[in-house]
C-alpha cells in the first residue's frame, strides 16, 4: 500500500472510531482520535504538495504555517484541546468542534468519508 493510501485509510479509521467514541460520550477519546485524523490529513496534504512527510509535530506545524494556512489554523486551534485531553475531561462541544474541522479537511482534500 502506498503511503498516500495508508494516510487516507488511517484518517478514515481514526474518524470512524472518533465518531463511535463520541456516540458513547467518551469525549477525550473522540478528541484524541479526531486530532489524529487532522494530523493524518495534514500529513497527506504535505505529501501531495511537497512530496515528503514531516518527521515531527514541529516540522508539520512549520510547513503548514508557511504554506498551508487553513490546515495550520485548524491544527493550531485544536492542539491545546488535544493536549488538555491528557489532564482534564473534555466535553461534547469540543468533540463536535474537532469533528467539524476533520470534515472540513476531508472536504478540502476531496476525500469521501
Amino acid at each position: 500500500m502506498e503511503l498516500k493510501d495508508s494516510l487516507i485509510a488511517n484518517a478514515k479509521e481514526y474518524f470512524k472510531n472518533a465518531i463511535d467514541a463520541h456516540k458513547r460520550n467518551e469525549y477525550n477519546t473522540s478528541v484524541t482520535l479526531f486530532f489524529k485524523t487532522l494530523s493524518a490529513l495534514s500529513d497527506l496534504n504535505i505529501l501531495i504538495y511537497e512530496g515528503k512527510m514531516p518527521t515531527s509535530h514541529n516540522e508539520r506545524f512549520r510547513i503548514l504555517q508557511q504554506k498551508y494556512k487553513k490546515f495550520y489554523f485548524i491544527l493550531d486551534k485544536n492542539f491545546p484541546f488535544y493536549q488538555e485531553s491528557y489532564r482534564t475531561k473534555l466535553n461534547k462541544e469540543t468533540s463536535l468542534m474537532f469533528e467539524e474541522d476533520a470534515r472540513e479537511l476531508f472536504k478540502i482534500l476531496n476525500i469521501a468519508i
